[in-house]
């Protein structure tokens, strides 16, 4: 694997239709662009439309002729993804050619879901467990679901007695286990796929630290103005652009040598920082039982059944 993988390595995307979502900022944004710049059709799905609008226009001002659009995306909010998925397939009968699973909420106050769903749980993984689940069967073959983690997946552990944080919330604990669902999330999928034998690849990807708004808003909603500002700082002083943190889900999404199952991220000194690589998971994100657990809870908590792909197992 290349160590200076960048987005001029990405391969012609012309005639690939995307979906992104979380895309009008940050890693969502320079991952709508990169794509747009090969070539893809882009569907940025976001909540707030009017933000996405302008960052649509700044990607067609920077890409002349870019094929792209704005869809509103509420991934905290069962009803409006199951309306987004009914849309989206409506207006793109030829299918789905690659859906990145990238938007997110990281170490906020406790907060529910229009569903009563712990809301960093809810947006990182039940959103697009559904999500994923409602777009299967508009996936073409080859296609690939890039999900995003975080290495924050290694402070993770799925408490299934208390998911939602009823019994204890904290912040950075309720974000480590969103991630790490992440992860068992796109494992199960991809073995599911496998044991299918449909021709679609489930990865993911982190993208070390990188410099986007996601640092600050758990701050921002407390009213701690002045962590917000640490955070700001640190952003400035440590991490990486947005473009390169995008690096490790473009590969994902794209580099021809990824199979099922990967884990992309940074190759720079604590996965902090660099082009992309293969990289590896803590060991709850490797466990299979867990995996198949959090598989069937998903299932019934958002009524999502993804009838294509049996367990594995069965």
């Amino acid at each position: 694997m290349s160590q200076k993988w960048t987005a001029a390595d990405i391969p012609d995307q012309a005639g690939r239709r995307v979906i992104v979502t979380g895309a009008n900022s940050g890693l969502g944004y320079e991952t709508s662009l990169a794509l747009a710049q090969k070539g893809a059709a882009v569907t940025m799905a976001v909540r707030d439309t009017g933000k996405g609008e302008q960052a649509a226009a700044d990607i067609r001002a920077r890409t002349p002729g870019a094929d792209i659009e704005v869809r509103r995306l509420d991934l905290a909010d069962l009803a409006s993804i199951d309306e987004f998925a009914w849309l989206w397939r409506e207006a793109n009968p030829d299918g789905l050619d690659l859906l990145i699973n990238n938007a997110g909420v990281m170490a906020i106050p406790k907060r529910s879901t229009a569903n009563g769903f712990e809301m960093q749980f809810g947006t990182n993984h039940l959103g697009h467990f559904a999500l994923t689940g409602r777009l299967l069967d508009a996936l073409r073959p080859a296609s690939r679901v890039v999900t995003v983690s975080s290495q924050a997946h290694r402070m993770g552990k799925m408490n299934f007695d208390d998911l939602m944080g009823d019994g204890k919330y904290r912040t950075w604990g309720a974000y480590g286990q969103s991630k790490l669902a992440n992860l068992l999330f796109m494992r199960e999928l991809a073995e599911r796929l496998r044991a299918a034998g449909l021709p679609i690849m489930s990865v993911a990807a982190h993208p070390g630290y990188a410099s986007t708004h996601l640092q600050a808003a758990g701050p921002e909603m407390t009213g701690q103005a002045w962590k917000a500002k640490v955070m700001s700082v640190a952003n400035k002083v440590m991490a990486q652009s947005a473009a390169m943190g995008a690096l490790p889900t473009l590969y994902a999404a794209t580099n021809p040598g990824v199979t099922n199952g990967d884990y992309i991220g940074p190759d720079g000194f604590g996965e902090q920082r660099g082009h992309p690589k293969l990289v590896g998971m803590a060991p709850p994100a490797r466990d299979a039982a867990a995996a198949a657990r959090l598989w069937r809870v998903s299932e019934e908590l958002t009524g999502v059944y993804y009838l294509d792909v049996p367990a594995a197992s069965g």
